[in-house]
C-alpha cells in the first residue's frame, strides 16, 4: 500500500504569517526521505495555503511522484497541464469550507467532469476522482474514463470508535471491492491518522492512502520525518499484521 503525505497544512502555517517558513516544499522533501510514496497537495482558487510556486518546485524536485488536488475549473486544469504531475485528484470545492467535505457528484456533474477529465489525460495526466463510498459513484466514474477514484473516509473517521463505525467501513469495503472488479485503481483517504487508519489499511483492494493533517499534528512533537515513518510503519504493520516487528512503531501517546 502507498503512502500519500499531503503537505497542505505546512502551507497553512507559513500563510498564518505571510512568510516562508515552513516550507511545505521541504516537508515534502523530508517525507520522501521518510518512506512516503507520494506528495499531494491541494492547490486551492483561494490559495490559502499551498501556492503556485509550491507546485511548481514540486514539480521538479519531487523523486516519487506527485499528485494534485484541484477543481474541475479552467485556471486548475490549465496550470496541471503545464506543470503536469503524475496524479490529478480531481475534488469538489467550495470557498467556505474548512476542508473538503464530501466527494464529487460524478452521476450530476458528468459533463463538466468529462471534459475535465480528457485535457488532463491529454496532456499524460492520470486522473482521480474524489469520491464517497457510493457504488453509483464509482461505476460512474469508470464510465467517464477515470483512471482511479480516492474513496472519502471523513464519515468513517468521524464515526471511529461509535456504533457507526463498522457501517462506514463496510461501504468503504465494498467501493473498493467494485473499484477494483471494474479495474479502477482504489485509493483512500480524508480525516485518517494514528489511531483510526488500521481497518482501512487492512481492506485488500485499497492501494493507496493519502493523510495528511494527522501527520503535520504528529510532527510538532516528533518531527516531520519521524511522524512520517511512525505513519508508514502502521501502515505496513496493519497491512501485513505480526509479519512487520512491533518495534518498527512508536505509538503516539
Amino acid at each position: 500500500m502507498r503512502l500519500g503525505v499531503n503537505v497542505d497544512h505546512v502551507a497553512t502555517v507559513r500563510e498564518a504569517r505571510r512568510g516562508r517558513q515552513p516550507d511545505p516544499v521541504a516537508a515534502a522533501l523530508l517525507a520522501e526521505e521518510a518512506g512516503a510514496d507520494q506528495i499531494t497537495v491541494h492547490l486551492r482558487e483561494d490559495r490559502r495555503h499551498i501556492q503556485d510556486r509550491d507546485v511548481r518546485m514540486l514539480r521538479e524536485l519531487v523523486k516519487t511522484r506527485l499528485n494534485l488536488e484541484m477543481a474541475a475549473t479552467s485556471e486548475m486544469i490549465s496550470i496541471a497541464a503545464s506543470v503536469r504531475p503524475d496524479t490529478a485528484t480531481l475534488v469538489p470545492e467550495r470557498r467556505e469550507e474548512l476542508t473538503t467535505e464530501g466527494g464529487l457528484d460524478v452521476v450530476a456533474g458528468r459533463e463538466k467532469l468529462e471534459a475535465a477529465m480528457e485535457r488532463l489525460q491529454e496532456a499524460g495526466i492520470r486522473v482521480s476522482l474524489f469520491v464517497d463510498p457510493s457504488l453509483a459513484q464509482i461505476e460512474e466514474s469508470l464510465r467517464i474514463g477515470a483512471d482511479a477514484v480516492e474513496i472519502h473516509t471523513g464519515r468513517y473517521t468521524e464515526a471511529f470508535g461509535g456504533k457507526g463505525q463498522g457501517e462506514e467501513l463496510e461501504r468503504i469495503a465494498d467501493a473498493a471491492k467494485l473499484a477494483r472488479k471494474i479495474g479502477l485503481e482504489a485509493l483512500a483517504g480524508h480525516g485518517l491518522d494514528y489511531q483510526n487508519v488500521g481497518p482501512v489499511a487492512r481492506i485488500p483492494e485499497l492501494v493507496e492512502l493519502n493523510i495528511g493533517h494527522s501527520i503535520v499534528g504528529r510532527a510538532l512533537a516528533v518531527g516531520f520525518a519521524e511522524a512520517v515513518r511512525e505513519m508508514a510503519a502502521l501502515i505496513r504493520y496493519h497491512r501485513a499484521g505480526d509479519l512487520i516487528p512491533r518495534r518498527e512503531m512508536r505509538s503516539p501517546r
